[in-house]
This record gives C-alpha cells, sequence and structure tokens, in this order.
C-alpha cells in the first residue's frame, strides 16, 4: 500500500455508474460525499481506446498490449456507457460532493499523489487537430508504451520523455443556469484547462458555484509540453489522491482557477484567443501582486515584466488557457496557499 493510499478516507472507482462522459454537470447526482480536508483516491479511465469502434482490448492489442494489461473498468464503460452527441470527448469521474461548499466558497485541490493505472497510453492526432489543423494529411492513434521503473515514455527508438503525470481535467460543476458544460473548453470552473504542473505535490483552488461543489476529474496525461499543440498528450488513465478543502467566501473575488506548487504560484487567464488569454493571466498576476506584496498595479505590472513567465498552458481547447509563473523566491516571507489572500 502506498502512503497516498493509507491517508485516504474514501477510495471512488470507475464505473459505467460513476463516470460521465463529455459532461461536467451541475445536475447530477453525487457519486461520493466527503468532508472539507478529507482525501480521496479517485479512478480514472482515459477515452482513447473507449472512442473506437473496436473494443479496448482489440484497439491496444494491435499494439502488443496484452488482454491482461488492459483496464477491466475500461471494457464496462466501453460496453455500457455512450457518448451523446455534442458531448465532449474525455470521460471523468465524479462529481465528488464536498460538504459545506457553497457558492462563493473557493476549493482547494491539494494533488497529493497521481498513479499510472497502466503502461502506455495515447497521441492522438490528424488533419483538423491541434493548434496547426492543416499540418497533417493521415489520422494517427499512436500508443506509447512506458518503462515505469526508468520512469519514462518509450517514444521511439532513440527517444524516450520523462513522465510527469497530471489530470488534464479538474473541476468543480458550471453555474446551475448552464446545467452542464462540454469537457473540451475551460474555464472559471477549472476542466480542461491541462495544466503540467498539476503533479503531485501541487494545489489547485477553483471558485464554488453549486452547495458541495461538485467535483470531477479525469483526462489523465502521463507526460505533456505547454501547449499541448497537437491536440493530445500522452493520454493515459491515472489514480490520483487529493485532498479536497472548502474556503468559506473565498471564491468570490475569482475570475479564474491558480495553483501553486513549491517554488511558485500561477496565476491563469483564459480567453477565446491567445491575446485574451494572455490579457487575463496578466490582470491576475498584477491582482495577486498587489495583494500578495502591497504593490502598487504599476509596481505590479512592472514585476510581471521583471520576473514573471508567461506561457501557453494550452492552445486547442476553443477557450485558450495562458499562465504567468511567480518564483516564491521573490517574497522575503512566504505565503503557504493562495486561500490566505483572497
Amino acid at each position: 500500500m502506498t502512503s497516498a493510499m493509507s491517508l485516504c478516507d474514501a477510495t471512488l472507482r470507475s464505473t459505467p455508474e460513476t463516470v460521465s462522459w463529455g459532461w461536467i454537470s451541475a445536475d447530477r447526482a453525487p457519486v461520493l460525499r466527503v468532508k472539507s480536508g478529507q482525501t480521496v483516491r479517485i479512478d480514472t479511465v482515459t477515452h482513447q481506446g473507449l472512442n473506437t469502434p473496436r473494443d479496448p482490448v482489440a484497439f491496444f492489442g494491435a499494439a502488443g498490449v496484452a488482454p491482461g494489461e488492459v483496464l477491466k473498468d475500461a471494457s464496462e464503460i466501453y460496453r455500457a456507457v455512450r457518448r451523446e452527441d455534442r458531448a465532449g470527448p474525455h470521460i471523468l469521474t465524479g462529481p465528488v460532493h464536498v460538504e459545506g461548499a457553497q457558492p462563493g466558497d473557493m476549493l482547494e485541490v491539494r494533488v497529493l499523489d497521481v498513479e499510472i493505472r497502466v503502461p502506455y497510453g495515447v497521441n492522438a492526432t490528424g488533419p483538423g487537430s491541434g493548434f496547426v489543423p492543416d499540418l497533417l494529411t493521415k489520422a494517427e492513434q499512436k500508443i506509447i508504451h512506458l518503462d515505469l521503473k526508468r520512469n519514462v515514455a518509450l517514444f521511439a527508438r532513440d527517444v524516450e520523455v520523462p513522465l510527469a503525470p497530471f489530470m488534464g481535467i479538474v473541476a468543480v460543476a458550471p453555474p446551475p443556469r448552464l446545467k452542464r458544460v462540454s469537457t473540451k473548453p475551460p474555464g472559471a470552473f477549472g476542466g480542461n484547462i491541462d495544466f503540467k504542473h498539476l503533479i503531485a505535490g501541487s494545489t489547485l483552488y477553483l471558485p464554488v458555484f453549486n452547495d458541495g461543489a461538485l467535483f470531477y476529474t479525469g483526462d489523465g496525461h502521463a507526460c505533456q509540453g505547454d501547449g499541448e499543440v497537437d491536440g493530445t498528450a500522452i493520454e493515459i488513465s491515472l489514480t490520483p489522491t487529493l485532498q479536497l478543502i472548502v474556503h468559506k467566501g473565498a471564491g468570490k473575488a475569482m475570475n479564474w482557477p491558480c495553483a501553486e506548487d513549491a517554488a511558485n504560484h500561477y496565476a491563469m487567464g483564459m480567453g477565446p484567443n491567445l491575446d485574451e488569454a494572455l490579457k487575463n493571466a496578466i490582470r491576475e498576476a498584477v491582482d495577486f501582486l498587489k495583494g500578495r506584496a502591497g504593490l502598487s498595479a504599476t509596481e505590479a505590472y512592472a514585476l510581471c515584466s521583471l520576473a514573471v513567465d508567461f506561457r501557453i498552458g494550452e492552445a486547442v481547447n476553443n477557450v485558450l488557457m495562458v499562465y504567468g509563473v511567480i518564483p516564491k523566491r521573490l517574497f522575503r516571507q512566504q505565503a503557504a496557499y493562495w486561500a490566505e489572500q483572497r
């Protein structure tokens, strides 16, 4: 048993009853209830290998994956769950109801661990995919085997990519007026942010829009570069262990999710294009620096120009995300969490 498993207050399996294919819903009944501060271990299943005419055993078997290495829950979901028209592509596990969470609160999501469930993943791309949709002329679903002992993906004969698993989708349910949204575009509720820094040891903060927050996760990635430019990463089934903490009233001032890890704060901005996403990320970084360090708007804007790197988080999901990397070493006194600044 791993240390993360021993810390868990609850475990949520991925089954036909606990997953949602393509939707983040505000009106879906919770599949688990936890108290604020409790930890939950959540199985997730990638949609890759389930979104084809062949069942997962046949799909992955064509690339040399033994039937015993195909997840039983993936086969069960393939047989029992159907993706609706206009739904997003991803399979999510949830929602989890967090006791005490109400609209206007903030949900802190501490990533304690991210376990890899299978030693292979998929990168799928082709015509119409990614940020350069006319680059390719042939669709391909490349199955990539992993060497888990060496912690690398065996991409090609002379190419190995270090693994850094994280959840591409981490979300609370959207405002009730929307009822449900596709899993593809991210938003203020989080969702498909594809933020590669959400590895074990990081923390994400989300504004709450519904009673219980209604937390979802899925779209596991074994590794990804900033931008996710061809449309996918190494898509894989993962099991994150998360601690969910409610901060009362702290979400009222939030426009977008934000995050941190041991080295940096991360200010996110989103928009329909990179210009708008960058502008929103800069505004978020300026507001954070004003509150964190007592700077004027002019000083905070200047500090962004001097010491904050702005990077493309994802450029392929209709709503794009840019984030600012704010080094914690800039500050003489360290504040632990974004929540303390709200």
